[in-house]
């Protein structure tokens, strides 16, 4: 089994209950069995900044799907919550994005599939959460608690547990 983190925004629709679906989607029990989430974050908009806040959140997860296989579930998943990558703009208003970040120590770049993910170390809305569920796990040569000390965080709100949830 290997040990995948994920990371999951969007900002369309009830994106706190979208995203509670979509770690449950993705982590039947089976092939992905659910390790740790964070909490939710509420954050800025990136790359296309006129648009509202996004909630992002981590997972860990331990897996029997290879990268390409788990990649290929996460992207059902974005689609059965309302998501059509065909149709909308990169960067853009989304329901559900899942991005794998890393998946044990494999460096990949295939075309579609780039691991660890290429923009980690420059996205606080991935590196917040991720610190919150393995703040010493080493990615790329570079420790995640430090990666996410350094980072400028402006305008990130870590948000309470949802009651009932």
């Amino acid at each position: 089994m290997a040990q995948a983190l994920l990371a999951l925004g969007g900002n369309v629709g009830d994106s706190r209950s979208i995203l509670a679906r979509a770690v449950a989607m993705l982590c039947d029990g089976l092939d992905v069995r659910l390790l740790a989430r964070s909490s939710d974050y509420r954050t800025p908009a990136w790359g296309v900044t006129d648009q509202p806040p996004f909630i992002n959140l981590c997972i860990s997860a331990e897996t029997s799907l290879d990268p390409r296989a788990l990649l290929h579930r996460a992207q059902g998943v974005e689609y059965a919550l309302g998501r059509n990558r065909a149709k909308e703009q990169r960067w853009g208003p989304r329901t559900a994005d899942i991005d794998i970040i890393a998946y044990d120590d494999l460096a990949l770049n295939e075309p579609g599939l780039t691991l660890p993910h290429p923009l980690l170390f420059e996205r606080a809305f991935v590196l917040l959460p991720l610190a919150e569920i393995a703040p010493e796990r080493m990615i790329g040569g570079r420790l995640v608690r430090e990666a996410a000390a350094k980072i400028d965080a402006a305008g990130i709100e870590h948000l309470p547990a949802r009651v009932g949830v």
